[in-house]
């Protein structure tokens, strides 16, 4: 299969977005070791990608978007993550509430699905909405069998929703919410429905921001639902219990949305080591050292590339075995390579490592983080095992989604 760029963008217009995303990324990089600290809430930041006009990243260009694919936007994810690891997660979270929305441009749908599309795409563009995913539950992680958040419907045909989400991103600083739910009475099953929830309907309530070993920048915390009203109109695409089936067949966003975001992280250490190399002419010049440099520099190369071919391959025909594979396939290598140059790092750069003054060691915090992320590393490679003996991928009962 032939791969392309990824973007509707021509590529000079993709350059200058290109060229925003690292502007952008340097307005946010003051902010990393602030939050990190616990000296700052991080909600500046996500002020900053507003005033970028990167929340419509995805939107098509006829709703007024850039338009971008999956690899085009995996790119400046990672422009992002090399600047701001944290911001460039929690701002990967809005992507990953509408980026199923977005890449349904161009497809006819129902009357009610059509509205909900143009008001979302009306709220990222115009109003610029931040939106966020409320799916994780204690004890089942992002599972959507495990969803245990409940919604019954209510006569004048909205629905009511109540229950507690474990891990929201972006809690307290997003407009919108994406909340997976299930009808009353069907636990266990695989209908799960997504509703639009907003910050301030009656009846949502957010924790305290957990205390986390790294990423604290993504805002996250618990939520509560109680009884929160929500119109007809704010099911997603107008259409109950589809959820699983749709992230059985388009996996991407749920479990490698976020990749890039990883990979910017990556190429931060790798620069950083670099750079603390090079101020020392005496170590510059070392063979050892240059070869030591040389090997994380390959191991970033082949991870970069496995992340635009699946991009690519997502691009070009989402959902195919090939595209889904191939994702996991990225997520899986970026999480073990963002470690693997963690540990180069330490080996080359010494105690500055483990100095709270030197952003290296948030790094290293940071990166080890893809591995807690869906899909985990052992979900990916149980994945691309049973795609190479032929198994349905499409089978929903074949995996624990």
């Amino acid at each position: 299969m032939a791969l392309s760029l990824p973007t509707e963008l021509p590529p000079a217009e993709f350059d200058e977005l290109l060229d925003v995303a690292e502007a952008t990324g340097a307005a946010l990089a003051p902010f990393a070791a602030e939050v990190d600290a616990g000296r700052s809430t991080g909600h500046e930041t996500y002020r900053i990608l507003r005033e970028a006009g990167l929340l419509g990243l995805l939107v098509p260009r006829e709703a007024g978007g850039a338009g971008l694919g999956f690899a085009a936007y995996s790119r400046v994810l990672a422009v992002l993550g090399a600047h701001n690891g944290a911001a460039a997660l929690g701002f990967n979270m809005h992507n990953v509430a509408i980026g199923s929305l977005c890449e349904s441009a161009g497809t006819p749908l129902p009357p009610a699905a059509e509205a909900f599309r143009t008001w979302l795409f009306g709220e990222v563009v115009h109003g610029r909405k931040l939106f966020a995913s409320a799916t994780s539950e204690a004890g089942s992680g992002a599972k959507l069998r495990g969803v245990r958040t409940s919604y019954r419907r209510t006569e004048d045909g909205g629905y009511v929703i109540t229950g507690e989400k474990s891990f929201v991103s972006l809690a307290g600083v997003a407009d919108y919410y994406v909340v997976a739910a299930r009808a009353e009475g069907t636990e266990g099953s695989g209908e799960v429905s997504h509703f639009v929830v907003a910050a301030d309907d009656p009846g949502v309530g957010f924790g305290e921001v957990h205390s986390l070993s790294a990423m604290y920048g993504t805002s996250t915390a618990g939520m509560t639902l109680d009884a929160v009203t929500v119109p007809r109109s704010r099911l997603f695409l107008g259409v109950e219990g589809m959820s699983l089936y749709k992230l059985v067949r388009e996996p991407h966003w749920m479990i490698a949305g976020y990749t890039g975001a990883y990979l910017g992280i990556a190429e931060a250490i790798l620069r950083f080591t670099t750079g603390h190399v090079a101020a020392s002419p005496g170590r510059a010049g070392s063979p050892v050292l240059q070869r030591e440099l040389g090997r994380m520099s390959a191991r970033l190369s082949a991870a970069r590339a496995l992340v635009a071919e699946a991009g690519a391959r997502v691009d070009a025909a989402r959902g195919s075995a090939e595209a889904n594979a191939a994702v996991h396939a990225a997520k899986y290598v970026v999480g073990e390579t963002g470690p693997a140059l963690a540990q180069d790092a330490v080996r080359i750069c010494g105690s500055v490592a483990v100095s709270r003054s030197q952003p290296l060691e948030r790094l290293l915090r940071e990166a080890s983080f893809a591995s807690v992320m869906p899909a985990k590393p052992e979900e990916c490679l149980e994945y691309l095992g049973k795609a190479a003996l032929g198994v349905n991928l499409y089978d929903a009962t074949a995996f624990d989604w």
